[in-house]
């Protein structure tokens, strides 16, 4: 599966660049993102991740640090490539200790559009700071409306490791301005943290108040990545 998302991702540019007849060059635009995680029984943890953005092309590395218990070191790339249909993003991603990691997503319609997509890795250890199954499909809806508004509401499913982990998120966005923007994630999960453990279910909401070039993003996740723990996360960050 990594190896097919892999060839995916070295034909997409190609192929979007074909669709559209057009290769625009642009300057880099950066987002620096530190973050802190607070989690009742564990150490407080701290992040940084450094994003980096040409045209379609996105690249990130970040580091995750977690008291002296764990810590990770990551990189990434996805590209998005805009069809008249839609929107398709193939994404990798490595970390140090061996993981890798893939995902390919669809956007499909407008101003309606259906949200499909499929994650694989190669089960190696890894803190997920995307909160859902990395070893996943999704499935869901949104709509762009009016007045800079957008809805959607998806689904992001366990389909290989036998947990049931199921993670529906219900999201709203808002333009209110070229410069100030609001968007809110409610999420509910339901799940096990391995085969044969006791399900749990948790509620997780999550607020992002944008002022170009700053952002701030205030979190509570109810047994986050299907753990015992409760999280609440502190994100602060700026585009340059």
């Amino acid at each position: 599966m990594l190896k097919t998302i892999l060839l995916l991702l070295s034909f997409t540019p190609l192929w979007a660049q074909a669709q559209s007849g057009v290769a625009t060059s642009e300057p880099w635009a950066f987002k620096l993102t530190p973050s802190w995680y607070t989690s009742a029984g564990q150490h407080n943890a701290v992040d940084v991740n450094l994003r980096g953005n040409n045209g379609q092309h996105a690249l990130w590395v970040g580091q995750y640090v977690r008291g002296n218990e764990f810590q990770q070191t990551r990189t990434g790339y996805e590209y998005t490539a805009n069809f008249d249909w839609g929107q398709m993003v193939p994404s990798l991603q490595a970390a140090s200790g061996g993981y890798a990691g893939g995902s390919l997503s669809f956007q499909i319609g407008h101003p309606v559009y259906a949200l499909v997509g499929f994650g694989r890795t190669n089960l190696r250890d890894y803190y997920n700071l995307n909160f859902d199954p990395n070893d996943m499909v999704t499935l869901g809806v949104g709509a762009h409306l009016a007045n800079g508004n957008q809805l959607s509401l998806f689904t992001v499913k366990d389909n290989r490791l036998g947990t049931d982990q199921m993670v529906t998120h219900a999201m709203w966005y808002w333009s209110a301005s070229v410069q100030d923007h609001w968007s809110l994630d409610v999420a509910y999960k339901d799940g096990r943290s391995s085969p044969g453990e006791a399900r749990v279910t948790g509620r997780s909401a999550s607020l992002t108040y944008d002022h170009h070039p700053t952002f701030v993003r205030l979190a509570y996740d109810e047994k986050v990545n299907f753990s015992a723990q409760d999280q609440a996360r502190l994100s602060v960050g700026l585009r340059f």
